[in-house]
C-alpha cells in the first residue's frame, strides 16, 4: 500500500442554499402525510444497510453521445423536490422557454459568466435506457450552447452548461405515494457557469414549484462507493483506491491515502470470506445468489484500511472525516462533486446517489 505525504489545508464549509419560498402547499401536505405513513420522517430515514453488488449494466439503449457526456464530466450534485406538472412530452417547449428566460436574465444584467453579446440555444432531451423500474421517470438531459451575436455562419456554437435530472431505482412506496401531477427526478447534476446554474434553477422553481438543495455525499455513502467499486476489481481493474481524509488539528490536516488495487482487493476478499464463514449454508447460498453486500462488510473493510494506516503512521483516521474517494471507475467528494468514468457500472452508482437525494429532500 502506498501512502502519500500529509499536507495541511483549511476546511471548506459547504454553502447552504435556502429553500424556495414557492414550495407548493399541496406538495407539502400530500407528501407530509405519505412520508409519515411510510416512515420517511427525517429522523427515521436511513441509507439501506444492504445492497446488491455493483455490476456491469447494459446501457446499450442510451444514446452514445449522451452517454459520453455523462461519463466524461465532473458533476456538482443537488437534490430536487418533485416537479409539479412537468411533462416529458413538452421538452421542446421547455427548451424555448428556458432559452428566453436566460436571454431575459442577460438583458437584465444578471451575471451568466459569458462575455459579450450572446445568443443561447437550449436543448432538453430524453435519456432512455437508465430507468430500473416502472416507477422511475425517464432521465432528462439539458444542454446550453452560446454563440456570439455577430458570429459568422461557419462559427459553431460552444457548450457552456450541461445538466441532468434522474431517478434510478427510487423508493417505490414513496414514488407511488406522489400525487399524479408530480414527477420525481430527485438527483440533479450540473456542470458549467454558476450564473447559468442560478438561472436554470430559478426557471425550474418558477415553472414547476420545486426547490433545490445541496447534496453532500456523506461519510457512509463514500464508504459504500469504496466497497462497491473495489468489489468490481476482477471485472474492471480499479487501478487504485485513493482516499482523502481531514484530521482535526490546527490548522486541519489533510491526509491522502492511496492503496494498491491488488492490496485493496485482497482485503475486501478477506472481509467477504470472513462474513461467509460466519453464515449458515442456507444464508450463504442466498447471499451468493443475490450477490449482496451489507453494511457490516463495508464497515469491516474500512476498519481494515484504517488499522493498516495506523500501524504505519500512528495516525487514527477514525478521528477525522473522509472527504473524497476515487478509483478508475469514478470519484466522489463530500462536497457533492461526482465523476463516473466507466459507463458499465454507472447505473448502480446512480442508484446509491438517487437514494441519497431522496433521503436529503425535506419532507
Amino acid at each position: 500500500m502506498d501512502h502519500n505525504s500529509t499536507t495541511r489545508t483549511p476546511l471548506n464549509n459547504a454553502a447552504v442554499q435556502r429553500r424556495s419560498k414557492s414550495y407548493r402547499l399541496s406538495y407539502r401536505s400530500c407528501l407530509g402525510g405519505a412520508a409519515s405513513r411510510l416512515g420517511l420522517t427525517p429522523s427515521a430515514r436511513r441509507l439501506n444497510t444492504s445492497r446488491k453488488a455493483l455490476k456491469s449494466h447494459g446501457v446499450a439503449k442510451v444514446n452514445p453521445e449522451q452517454l459520453a457526456l455523462l461519463v466524461k464530466t465532473e458533476w456538482q450534485l443537488s437534490y430536487v423536490t418533485p416537479l409539479h406538472q412537468f411533462r416529458h412530452t413538452q421538452l421542446k417547449s421547455y427548451s424555448r422557454r428556458l432559452a428566453a428566460f436566460i436571454a431575459a436574465g442577460k438583458q437584465q444584467g444578471l451575471a451568466v459568466e459569458v462575455e459579450g453579446p450572446q445568443t443561447f440555444r437550449v436543448s432538453f432531451s430524453l435519456v432512455q435506457g437508465m430507468t430500473e423500474s416502472a416507477d422511475d421517470a425517464e432521465t432528462v438531459l439539458i444542454q446550453i450552447h452560446s454563440r456570439a451575436t455577430f458570429a459568422g455562419k461557419d462559427e459553431s456554437q460552444k457548450p457552456v452548461w450541461s445538466g441532468w435530472l434522474t431517478c434510478v431505482n427510487g423508493n417505490p412506496e414513496y414514488l407511488r405515494s406522489l400525487p399524479k401531477d408530480f414527477t420525481c427526478l430527485p438527483l440533479f447534476g450540473r456542470s458549467g457557469a454558476e450564473g447559468l446554474t442560478t438561472l436554470v434553477k430559478s426557471w425550474f422553481q418558477q415553472s414547476f414549484d420545486c426547490c433545490f438543495g445541496p447534496l453532500e455525499v456523506s461519510h457512509t455513502s463514500l464508504q459504500w462507493l469504496m466497497a462497491l467499486w473495489t468489489n468490481c476489481h476482477t471485472e474492471a481493474n480499479i487501478q487504485h483506491l485513493k482516499m482523502i481524509w481531514t484530521l482535526p488539528a490546527v490548522p486541519p490536516m489533510q491526509v491522502t491515502y492511496t492503496v494498491n488495487s491488488e492490496d485493496a482487493w485482497e482485503l475486501w476478499r478477506s472481509v467477504r470470506k470472513e462474513k461467509e464463514n460466519r453464515e449458515g449454508e442456507e444464508e450463504k447460498e442466498e447471499k451468493e445468489e443475490e450477490n449482496c453486500i451489507d453494511i457490516e462488510e463495508v464497515t469491516n473493510f474500512m476498519q481494515g484500511l484504517k488499522s493498516h494506516f495506523y500501524r504505519h503512521f500512528r495516525l487514527d483516521l477514525s478521528a477525522g472525516c473522509l472527504n473524497q474517494v476515487s478509483t478508475a471507475l469514478g470519484s466522489a467528494k463530500h462536497s457533492g462533486r461526482m465523476k463516473i468514468t466507466n459507463s458499465r457500472y454507472m447505473i448502480t452508482t446512480l442508484k446509491l446517489l438517487t437514494e441519497c437525494a431522496l433521503l436529503k429532500m425535506p419532507i
